[in-house]
């Protein structure tokens, strides 16, 4: 069953009454996925039939593999949402292999790569893919692009490539000096539609835009091409019967081997890469967050190996993720794989019934597609990052190393560059000493490992007796050996009447050694206990006084160890305003810490607390606004999508509320459990039914009105104007939260049969690390 479909639910039969017939399953089909696969599809027939044309194999090829790719792997994927089919990442390998061995045996290859993928998704190794440093996938994909671009531009210019770059560069020339102009129009109107398509105006132009522009760009070529009665190479689509089907692999086996070892790592990689940035564009995707899992890399390596065998022994290219099917799936607001699924069944429905009018494109218009594509994967934003890690060298060297020796060659060569790269700057340490007005400045730049003993001791003892020293600690690790050493340094410089002290600019660097006592051992965002005693050690005061010491030591510590860690991304928060997507409504307890139990950062949620959690409704705040005020803002400025009211297990309020049980109005405190009355009264069964944990029932009394309460508040919440307008336009969910403090589990609400049941999160739900912020939103919980 699918994971968006509901449970079935049945209905209670008498004793000893046969069970009722199974109802037969449907397959169902969304809207979106339906809209989504058209989109795809369209996108998808123009750049399977370019990249075969690319590669040098048949064009039936990119058909056999575009629908393998979209039944196959979209079937049996870990990622729902990522197209699979012929890739542009993957022509180089494919027409060097299809110049080797041929036709055949490179479908017999193909057939390899998948089962080694198979295997390497048995062992479960996905993950180590990603450890590839990203300028080398970059890197990669730059040379691919650069070579893809300049074997067509022969094709645009109306001649043939050869299988070689440099050849390819060195006939340039000469092929300028005889240009076909029949070709050369055509390439060039499909460029300028694949240019002035997405940018055209106006709410027509909005309209229009909705066609990909691959799709009018061939078409307008082709119609154009037809109309004038050019005289220009065409699609040729052989008899199905004559299809070439795969081959055993013949020739040396060391090449085949290196051969199929490219294959598979091209496809896997970029597959993998994929699958990762279609789980982002899901999660940034507006509106309420879809009910599509996070991608399973080991089940999306199996899906591609499964796909590349079949797609091979069909006689098609390599299959791998292909990016930009998968954005217009995303975009598209695709729900499930179902998507995927249909687009292949269009591919194979256009193979069969529409091969007339495929035969009309012309080949020139395809290679300017393809060229197109090429030029697009030497990616500027992707150059950008690479300078800004200072990784040009590992970028440059993958790109030069493809364009000029191959891809597994570059690949290899840009993975060397990048680990001399690490080790040298793990090696390499500045030591520098200056004094400035009587104060001497020891500053350390890099990692200060065992390598940088000698230098670093032969610097700090330039340092004179008596003399103030600042150490500035530019780096972020220091092991075991380099602290032992500065330590001792320290403690004989200060036997010794001089001063030194410890800075670092950008922040506490990470040691192998404890903190000191009377430091705080709570590193920003890591797991922590014991909190209260990091600082014990601490000289003993005045409560009022220690209070005071511990706010500022606990400042200090920001300071000194999470502000660098922080500084950027609260600049950028800065510049470009809050964008929170939820509202989250707690109570005032000083146990409940909302960024930890939410793993959330800095704009991530616009938080507001209050005794109690409680929402007054809209009329009866007796002079308080603040809380409609802050609802107001959240819908209507902020624009969240989603409210959550959170409870907690031994809620002072709800005590209050339950001992007196009238909410006195003799203090402000009485005044405001007032409005907790409605959930006192929900507990006694006066309305509907009494909330409750899945698989328990509420301990004690405290925790059924603290289940109550957050049931309550969410009906106060609809009654609010600007709730029930974004909820009447589906643009905001309501959830419901309870966090058991002593159990350190989070509950949400949810309906089961009729009841109102808050269900446990297990661990993992919701993606793990990268539910950043989102833990509201694991599950509807609507009241």
């Amino acid at each position: 069953m699918p994971a968006c479909a509901p449970p079935h639910t049945q209905q209670p039969h008498p004793p000893h009454s046969p069970a009722p017939a199974p109802a037969p399953r449907r397959f169902r089909v969304a809207g979106a996925d339906l809209s989504a696969a058209v989109a795809v599809f369209l996108i998808a027939l123009p750049l399977s039939l370019g990249i075969a044309l690319a590669t040098g194999a048949p064009l039936q090829a990119g058909l056999v593999a575009a629908a393998v790719g979209g039944i196959v792997a979209g079937r049996l994927g870990g990622c729902p949402l990522q197209v699979s089919g012929p890739a542009a990442g993957l022509t180089v390998v494919t027409a060097d292999l299809i110049h080797r061995y041929g036709w055949r045996v490179t479908c017999g290859i193909t057939v390899l790569a998948g089962l080694a993928q198979l295997g390497l998704g048995c062992l479960r190794v996905a993950r180590g893919a990603l450890a590839v440093s990203p300028a080398v996938v970059h890197g990669m994909l730059a040379g691919i692009g650069l070579t893809i671009a300049v074997a067509q531009l022969h094709i645009v210019l109306g001649g043939s490539p050869d299988s070689s770059v440099l050849a390819n560069l060195r006939q340039l020339p000469a092929q300028l000096a005889r240009l076909d102009p029949a070709a050369v129009s055509m390439s060039t109107l499909t460029l300028a539609l694949l240019m002035a398509w997405p940018r055209l105006p106006g709410r027509a132009g909005r309209l229009l835009r909705r066609v990909p522009a691959a799709l009018v760009a061939v078409t307008g070529a082709s119609l154009t091409a037809a109309f004038a009665g050019l005289t220009l190479p065409r699609v040729e689509l052989p008899s199905w019967h004559s299809h070439a089907l795969a081959g055993l692999p013949e020739g040396p086996a060391l090449g085949i081997a290196a051969a199929v070892l490219t294959t598979t790592l091209v496809c896997s990689v970029q597959s993998l890469l994929g699958a990762v940035a279609v789980d982002k564009l899901v999660a940034a995707r507006p509106g309420p967050q879809s009910h599509v899992g996070r991608s399973d890399l080991d089940r999306e390596l199996l899906g591609q190996g499964a796909a590349n065998i079949v797609s091979g022994a069909l006689g098609g290219l390599p299959i791998a993720g292909v990016a930009v099917r998968s954005t217009a799936n995303v975009k598209s607001g695709a729900v499930s794989r179902n998507s995927t699924m249909l687009h292949g069944v269009l591919v194979v429905v256009a193979a069969l019934l529409m091969v007339p009018v495929l035969e009309e494109i012309p080949l020139a218009s395809l290679a300017a597609l393809v060229m197109a594509v090429g030029i697009q994967m030497v990616s500027l934003h992707h150059i950008r990052t690479v300078t800004r890690h200072r990784e040009v060298p590992v970028y440059a060297a993958t790109t030069l190393g493809v364009v000029a020796l191959g891809v597994l060659q570059g690949v290899l060569l840009g993975i060397a560059v990048a680990v001399a790269l690490a080790l040298h700057r793990l090696a390499r340490t500045r030591i520098t000493h200056e004094e400035k007005e009587g104060v001497h400045h020891v500053q350390i730049r890099g990692q200060l490992t065992f390598l940088a003993v000698p230098r670093l001791s032969r610097t700090l003892h330039l340092v004179p007796q008596g003399a103030h020293a600042v150490v500035e600690l530019d780096g972020s690790f220091m092991d075991h050996a380099a602290y032992e050493s500065l330590q001792d340094w320290r403690s004989s410089h200060s036997a010794r009447g001089g001063t030194a002290d410890l800075a670092g600019r950008r922040g506490g660097i990470r040691t192998t050694e404890r903190a000191p006592a009377t430091e705080c051992r709570c590193r920003p965002w890591t797991p922590w206990r014991n909190h209260q005693a990091c600082f014990a050690a601490a000289p003993a005061a005045a409560a009022g006084q220690e209070a005071g010491r511990e706010l500022a030591r606990g400042i200090s510590s920001f300071q000194r160890n999470t502000a660098p860690l922080v500084r950027e991304e609260l600049a950028r928060l800065a510049r470009e305003g809050q964008r929170p997507s939820q509202l989250f409504l707690t109570c005032a307890d000083s146990r409940l810490v909302t960024s930890m139990i939410t793993a959330s950062g800095p704009g991530d949620l616009f938080v507001v607390r209050n005794v109690g959690n409680l929402v007054p409704p809209p009329g009866e705040e007796h002079g308080d606004d603040s809380v409609a005020a802050a609802i107001e803002y959240a819908v209507e400025v902020l624009g969240v999508r989603s409210i959550t009211v959170c409870g907690h297990s031994g809620c002072g309020a709800m005590q209050a509320l339950l001992a007196s049980g009238t909410g006195r109005a003799d203090s402000s405190l009485g005044r405001w459990l007032r409005h907790g009355l409605p959930s006192l009264a929900r507990t006694a069964g006066d309305l509907g039914d009494r909330p409750r944990l899945a698989g328990r029932a509420p301990a004690d009394a405290v925790e059924r009105l603290c289940l109550a309460n957050v049931v309550q508040q969410l009906a106060h919440l609809r009654a609010h104007a600007p709730v029930a307008r974004a909820l009447a336009r589906g643009e905001l969910e309501l959830h419901g939260m309870y966090f058991h403090v002593g159990e350190a589990q989070a509950y949400l609400l949810a309906r089961t049969d009729g009841a109102t049941v808050f269900e446990d999160v297990p661990e993992g739900v919701g993606g793990g690390e990268e539910a950043h912020g989102r833990s509201g939103t694991i599950s509807p919980g609507q009241v």
